[in-house]
């Protein structure tokens, strides 16, 4: 089974990207199964109902996200509604959605997916290891490919989390920090994973934000508004090819693409 991972959607360059670049990619890769975290592609934080429809209508099946899963009101609502919509797994008890659950490919294949935030630099959340662990023995009683996005800032916890499921999920994908990084593998027990997998919009910026409105920030420690920049867009993601009987990765490949 193959399945594309597109690391951080940025605002409407980012969603653009996806709407003109995902269905070469679809024939490309054979894929059977699109992920994106999307926790930023409502002008550059949140989600909001009409764009996670524009994204399911360009071909992605399951969105993922992070910390600013919250920062548009209508989410609390929309993410019960909308279960192709994961919020991270280690948010108290309670909280609106849900952050694993069993989807399915168009030919009728069940994908197990897993989103949890990482603690360290971020907010103090549950545990992402013991509650990662045991949704992903509740998924494998129902299919063993499973992909985990860990949205983290520390590169440490990311890979942490990596050998603690090897063997245990299929995939372990970094996302966040908005840089593609060259560390992909599979692990020694068949877990594929790589610490970032990209961000997806406008790479003349910092991380998807306006250069000029970041730089005054570091400049001045005056609080400025960071403006989603439009240029040189980009889809940065990784393909992960999964063996279905198994759940072992078989393959990894980065993925960049300029629009």
């Amino acid at each position: 089974m193959k399945i594309l991972f597109i690391g951080d959607v940025v605002g409407s360059p980012g969603r653009e990207a996806i709407k003109k670049l995902l269905p070469a990619l679809k024939k490309e890769y054979s894929l059977d199964f699109v992920i994106a975290n999307a926790e930023n592609a409502a002008g550059g934080s949140g989600i909001t109902s009409k764009v996670a429809e524009e994204l399911f209508n360009s071909g992605v099946d399951l969105l993922t996200s992070g910390d600013h899963i919250w920062k548009k009101s209508e989410i609390f609502e929309l993410i019960n509604q909308e279960e192709r919509i994961l919020r991270p797994i280690n948010y108290p008890s309670g909280s609106p959605g849900k952050g694993s659950a069993i989807f399915k490919s168009a030919s009728g294949k069940k994908i197990g997916a897993i989103n949890v935030n990482g603690r360290v630099f971020m907010d103090a959340l549950e545990c992402p290891f013991k509650l990662s662990l045991k949704a992903a023995e509740e998924l494998a009683k129902e299919t063993k490919v499973i992909i985990v996005d860990i949205h983290a800032e520390a590169t440490s916890e990311k890979v942490a989390l990596g050998w603690y499921l090897d063997g245990k999920v299929s995939a372990v994908l970094g996302t966040h920090t908005h840089i593609q990084t060259a560390d992909e593998l599979i692990m020694p027990r068949g877990t594929a994973y790589i610490t970032d997998v990209g961000m997806t919009g406008p790479y003349d910026s910092v991380i998807g934000r306006r250069v000029e409105d970041v730089l005054t920030r570091f400049l001045t420690s005056i609080p400025v508004k960071f403006q989603v920049a439009d240029s040189n867009i980009q889809l940065h993601g990784a393909v992960v090819d999964v063996d279905e009987a198994s759940g072992h990765a078989l393959s990894i490949t980065r993925i960049q693409r300029k629009l």
